[in-house]
Order: structure tokens, then sequence, then C-alpha cells
């Protein structure tokens, strides 16, 4: 449990990992990428977010991962309002949030223990116990023995599990998954959500992940939430790929 969750429970309890209220992001030219879009997450779930290109999916995981901050409206994360963290804050609430990219985003000249170990080394986790933490990371995703492998000597689905280590590392309260199938083949593109869902039965791991993949969305019959044009047009529990006009 990261060490922001501990802090915030100390203060307050909810049930509510991430709360948007009434937000807009406004950029300088066009339409709003989000308006007055309000969004509850609780502990614990696991969401899709699905909608076409320029639908404002990229901005609401850069509101959540306070690379933005909102033109209107509140984005708050257990409980702590994003918008208003100074920014020294702002690294500290990011060690609570694991990502998972499309592209991986691996250091290539490092083996997979050392793109795993990066994670924790950053937050200064003593020695013995980023060991510790990179074996357990590695086991979840099933590399327990590739961690001496150069991530360029990896499959892409081998990849795309380092990635999804390295952001479970440092065992963050919430997990943000932005396209993490895109780059990959059907067969380890479920491998991957399997995974995910595992994460998020057995750890309890709110888990948000953006996608265009339609046959995943279908067959996992979780919340999905559909957006476009910068609003939200469909909040599905069990839902599946809304065909849009």
């Amino acid at each position: 449990m990261g060490l922001f969750q501990k802090k915030k429970r100390k203060k307050r309890e909810t049930n509510d990992a991430i709360m948007l209220e009434k937000v807009s992001k406004s950029y300088s030219k066009g339409s709003p990428a989000l308006d007055g879009v309000s969004l509850t997450v609780r502990k614990g779930e696991f969401v899709f977010i699905v909608g076409d290109s320029g639908s404002g999916k990229s901005t609401l995981i850069k509101l959540l991962l306070r690379e933005l901050t909102p033109t209107s409206g509140r984005v708050v994360v257990y409980g702590q309002d994003v918008g208003r963290l100074r920014h020294r804050q702002v690294p500290r609430f990011r060690r609570n949030l694991g990502i998972v990219f499309q592209d991986f985003r691996l250091l290539n000249d490092r083996n997979v223990y050392e793109n795993v170990a990066f994670a924790q080394r950053i937050v200064l986790t003593p020695a013995k116990e980023i060991r510790k933490n990179v074996s357990s990371a590695l086991a979840v995703v099933g590399l327990a023995g590739k961690y001496k492998a150069k991530t360029n000597q990896l499959s892409g689905g081998e990849q795309q599990r380092v990635a999804l280590a390295r952001a479970l590392v440092n065992n963050p309260p919430i997990l943000l998954a932005d396209e993490p199938t895109g780059n990959l083949d059907p067969k380890n593109s479920w491998e991957i959500m399997q995974l995910l869902d595992r994460i998020n039965r057995e750890r309890g791991t709110t888990i948000l992940v953006v996608t265009h993949n339609r046959e995943i969305v279908n067959a996992m019959q979780k919340r999905v939430i559909t957006m476009k044009k910068g609003v939200i047009i469909s909040d599905e529990e069990k839902g599946g790929y809304i065909d849009e006009d």
C-alpha cells in the first residue's frame, strides 16, 4: 500500500478511488477536450474507458496523472484534490498511480530486473526490499526466469509484462493502463487483460483501462464508460463496446 494512501486514510475514509466533479479542460483552440464530466470510480473497481480518437480519453488520463490541471471542476484521487497539488507534491502523489502505456516505455539498455527496480530506486527503497519487491512483481507477471534478459530480446507480450511489473512494484492502489494491448497480437492481448483482471481481484487494485479493443471489452463484461466529444455518453455495469454513429 502506498504512502499517500496511508496518509489519506488517517484523514478520512472513503470508498471512492477517483472522483471527477463537473470537470472541463479547454486548450487554446476548438471545443473543450472535456466538457463538464462527472465520474466516480470506487476502490477496487475495474473500469474500461472507450471512445473514438478525440473523445477525451487521453485528457482524462493526463488529469489523473496531474500532467494537466482542469480548466474548471475538481479531480479527486483518494480524497486529494489533484488540481491543488503544489509542483513539489506531484512526484510523491504519482508513486501511488501505476501506469502502463501502449509503447511499453522500457529502458532498452538495461535488463528486465533493472527496468522494474528503477521504479523502486526513484522512491529510495532500500536495496534488500528492492530485491524482494522486484522478484515478487516479476513472479506476478510470469517473468521470474527472465530477470537477466535485455528488454529488446523479449517479445512484445513479454515487454508489456515487464512494463506491468514496473507499474506494480510500488504496490499502487490505482493502475492506469493506456491502450495496453495496442501493440500486441490477440493472444498476448488477452493474456495481458487476464493478468490485469487477476491483479484487480487478488490485490484489490483499482484499474482503469483505456482501449479500442472491442473483443476484450465485450468479453470481460466490466463497467464500461463510453466517451464522445468530451462527454460521457454511456456508463454501464457489465457493459460492452458501443457502436457510435
